[in-house]
């Protein structure tokens, strides 16, 4: 995962750059069994939803947004729920539970782009009360009840920010595939951040490596990779949005850039055991990610049938549940 906290210009805060760290050992292969997963309304809830928004559309099993129909790539049902939540612990493990590392204030007025289920945002409500907190999202997939700091708002990113009051910090977190114009969306954040705000942008990259060329030939896993990376191009979006990052916001005219790469392995192949409970997460992640960014973009993009896209789906969940394999995201 590349984790990027960046603040505009005017901040005193010094830019530091970690790179990611050296390679990953790998556990003996006898230690895997036990571990892998192979094989009334709240008054804090304030929106001003159109029952449009619940007027769900369904392909291939799987429930997509009605607001802006289209324009997002992943379904929002109670499956993709779930996932985005195991991507929030796998986050905080990552992370060694923090929910952010930018330097920011307790009483920071804090925006959360994408905010999904809204378990980050809810979480980082209840660790700055004073702060007001908005989240933003396609989708009405919130909780009701909230803390009374919070609130969220059915919004496009992409669309004209209209908010009354500028922001302390804003948080970004697993866009890729979800923007149109990166430039614009971090032209729009600059504008409305006060002087000395922070924008952090939390992301993986679409890509999935080794360090010993432990892949077999004609991998799955990397057929599938390059396949979902060409389909998002085709629909407009950048899906490897995370090596982009930082000289997007320096372009935006942010200073002081801050960029964290972390090596995250990809199933619970690492004798380190931070990194083995990192992977088993990502593993289940990963399991859980294949449906939902293959079934809309392979279909309806790249002209495949359902069928095709299922088939590949399982060998690549096959190579996840190879312990020999020992493949890392970043």
């Amino acid at each position: 995962m590349a984790s990027a906290a960046l603040a505009p210009s005017g901040n005193p805060h010094e830019a530091t750059a970690t790179k990611s760290q050296g390679a990953i050992e790998p556990d003996d292969i006898g230690h895997f069994d036990d571990d892998l997963a192979y094989g009334d309304e709240a008054q804090s809830y304030t929106t001003s939803l159109a029952s449009s928004v619940y007027d769900y559309k369904y392909e291939n099993g799987r429930r997509y947004n009605a607001f802006r129909e289209g324009e997002y790539p992943l379904p929002n049902d109670e499956q993709e729920q779930d996932r985005l939540d195991l991507i929030h612990h796998l986050h905080l493990l990552i992370l060694d539970g923090k929910l952010y590392l930018a330097p920011i204030k307790e009483d920071a007025n804090t925006l959360d782009v994408g905010t999904g289920t809204g378990v980050w945002a809810v979480g980082f409500a209840d660790e700055h009360p004073s702060a007001e907190v908005i989240g933003t999202d396609l989708s009405p997939i919130q909780p009701r009840w909230i803390p009374p700091n919070l609130r969220f708002e059915i919004d496009d990113a992409e669309s004209d920010w209209a908010y009354e009051k500028k922001f302390d910090y804003i948080h970004l977190r697993t866009m890729g595939g979800s923007i149109r114009d990166v430039p614009r969306l971090l032209q729009q954040a600059y504008d409305h951040l006060n002087p000395g705000g922070w924008i952090e942008w939390q992301e993986y990259e679409t890509t999935s490596k080794t360090d010993d060329n432990s892949f077999p030939p004609d991998s799955a896993m990397l057929k599938w990779i390059e396949n979902l990376n060409v389909a998002a191009d085709k629909f407009g979006k950048v899906m490897n949005i995370a090596p982009l990052i930082k000289e997007s916001v320096q372009k935006a005219g942010f200073a002081n850039v801050v960029e964290k790469i972390y090596k995250v392995p990809m199933t619970p192949w690492a004798k380190n055991p931070k990194l083995k409970n990192q992977g088993r997460y990502n593993q289940l992640a990963m399991f859980d990610s294949l449906q939902a960014y293959t079934l809309r973009l392979f279909t309806s993009v790249l002209g495949w049938k359902k069928e095709e896209a299922e088939a590949l789906i399982a060998q690549v969940r096959q190579e996840l549940s190879n312990p020999r394999i020992h493949m890392y995201s970043t």
